[in-house]
């Protein structure tokens, strides 16, 4: 058997604004806090079909940058909307030298943590 991710972590200062902010991005719900961290994720949860995202409660963001960043995929709209609703929840363009050729955009949400958003590659539900 192969292993599978179980949670995405993700060190931040404000674990309850990032959790309100994927949750709305993601249609996500709250499945749990311990020692004022958040975890979210499907309602089924950790173990469920999906990946949970684990927000660690940190003073200080961790030195040098993230190796990890999470892509997003529009599941019932456009890129361009999805964009725009992204933009309304909070999100604010990221200048990493792209080239503007490229086909997505990087976004930051609302402590900086960089994420992509890709074109829709999956049908919508």
């Amino acid at each position: 058997m192969a292993s599978r991710i179980g949670e995405l972590v993700l060190s931040c200062r404000d674990p309850e604004l990032l959790a309100r902010f994927w949750c709305d991005v993601l249609d996500f719900v709250v499945v749990g806090r311990e020692d004022g961290c958040v975890e979210i994720g499907t309602p089924e949860g950790f173990g469920g079909p999906h990946p949970t995202i684990f927000f660690a409660k940190r003073d200080e963001p961790e030195p040098g940058k993230s190796r990890l960043h999470i892509d997003l995929n529009p599941t019932d709209r456009d890129q361009d909307a999805e964009l725009e609703r992204l933009l309304a929840l909070g999100a604010r363009p990221a200048d990493i030298g792209q080239t503007g050729e490229e086909q997505w955009h990087v976004l930051q949400d609302p402590e900086g943590n960089e994420f992509c958003l890709l074109r829709a590659r999956i049908k919508p539900l």
